[in-house]
């Protein structure tokens, strides 16, 4: 049982510490290492910038300003203040001391992950902001996720995977400190880890294998419909890949385009084994029939591709990201819109939302009442008081006006 295994790992996190971290990375990674190579050194980052190209580091640089474009706003927005009757109520936001950013390797890299998770914590003033990723068989971490690290000005970096991992950075090992928080996607077996730990830690959401559903009708074009399933299921076996459409048409097309492009589509054996397991196609009578499935299953990303998006977009009510038109693609989304990719997935987009910055802060109210601003909430107090069979909350606020100044 997936519980059962999850938790026998971080149980030996907890009690074997480093000496398990390495066994297992060891065990899943096949990778050796010692407890001196478990964080990455300054001379690995310096040399991971000989292995990348200009393009591939200006394109970070100019992911990070566009997810810092869109998060300022929200934290601008999160603080507040109003001035009425004699009182004044800020509201202030305040960092998380340390935070844990889980990013996927094995069977692709994730630099981008990297600067959608390390971006707002930085922007937050986290002070603290730790990575963890697996190792590749040369014993390192990939070298554009490391150059992404130092341009987000991450403060610490760990080859170390899996649930092995997130039992490390929620209880700390010899070499790792605990953090307050982790955050970030991963396979079935990070996600388990994160809900287990989360009895103790704070984590962000459940984030687990990409989701794409395309809400599309007979003005779609199926060639873009078939290569945005292609570039889910391609992230991994366990990726899931929907088609709701009032077209059945449409849907024959798309699968002429599916058989056209998997055979020959890098990455084929993933994203064969992804559609096979986990791709559908639903052929609905109306679009209100469309957004009522697509409600209902909650998908990481909704793609609408219909004769009115938005119209469509504005009757969604739970997703983790929503892209209308024919030139949104999801792809697009996980690197150049400023929009965050770590989202909820497994139907939790009911209850959950997309990272933020505001993930990584505490909102905190500061107020300050006037003498005559208290005195006119004092009658609506004592109500409230003697409703609840509370007394001395009223006698708190009727002995300030016992004696006069």
């Amino acid at each position: 049982m997936l519980e059962n295994r999850v938790k026998q790992i971080i149980d030996d996190v907890v009690m074997r510490q480093d000496a398990a971290l390495i066994d297992y990375t060891e065990g899943f990674d096949h990778v050796t290492l010692g407890k001196q190579d478990l964080r990455i050194t300054s001379e690995e980052i310096e040399e991971s910038y000989r292995r990348v190209s200009e393009d591939q580091i200006s394109a970070i640089e100019s992911m990070k300003r566009r997810v810092e474009t869109l998060e300022k706003q929200t934290l601008n927005c999160a603080e507040t203040e109003i001035e009425t009757d004699g009182f004044r109520v800020r509201t202030l936001s305040r960092p998380i001391e340390s935070v844990g950013c889980y990013v996927p390797g094995g069977e692709a890299s994730y630099p981008s992950t990297l600067v959608m998770a390390a971006t707002p914590a930085k922007l937050a003033k986290v002070s603290r902001v730790v990575i963890c990723s697996p190792p590749t068989e040369q014993g390192t971490i990939n070298s554009l996720t490391l150059v992404a690290a130092d341009i987000c000005e991450v403060d610490e970096i760990y080859k170390v995977g899996g649930v092995q991992a997130i039992a490390a950075l929620a209880y700390g090992t010899e070499s790792i400190k605990p953090v307050r928080k982790i955050v970030g996607p991963g396979n079935k077996y990070v996600t388990m880890a994160k809900a287990l730990v989360s009895r103790d830690i704070a984590i962000d959401m459940p984030a687990g294998p990409s989701e794409v559903l395309i809400l599309a009708d007979e003005t779609a074009d199926p060639r873009f419909v078939a290569l945005d399933m292609v570039s889910q299921a391609e992230h991994s076996a366990d990726s899931i890949a929907g088609l709701i459409t009032t077209s059945e048409e449409l849907a024959k097309k798309v699968i002429n385009e599916l058989q056209g492009i998997v055979p020959f589509a890098r990455r084929g054996a993933i994203i064969t084994r992804a559609l096979s397991s986990h791709g559908f196609m639903v052929i609905c009578r109306s679009t209100e029939e469309m957004v009522n499935l697509a409600n209902g299953f909650s998908p990481e990303h909704i793609e609408i591709l219909t004769r009115e998006p938005k119209q469509v977009a504005n009757k969604i009510s739970t997703a983790g990201l929503i892209l209308t038109g024919p030139y949104s693609p999801v792809s697009a989304s996980d690197y150049c819109f400023g929009t965050n990719h770590i989202l909820p997935t497994g139907g939790f987009g009911h209850t959950y939302s997309g990272l933020s910055v505001l993930d990584f802060v505490r909102r905190v109210g500061v107020v300050e009442c006037s003498r005559n601003g208290l005195a006119k909430l004092a009658n609506n107090a004592k109500i409230m008081a003697e409703a609840e069979n509370l007394p001395n909350h009223f006698a708190a606020i009727e002995g300030r006006f016992e004696y006069e100044d």
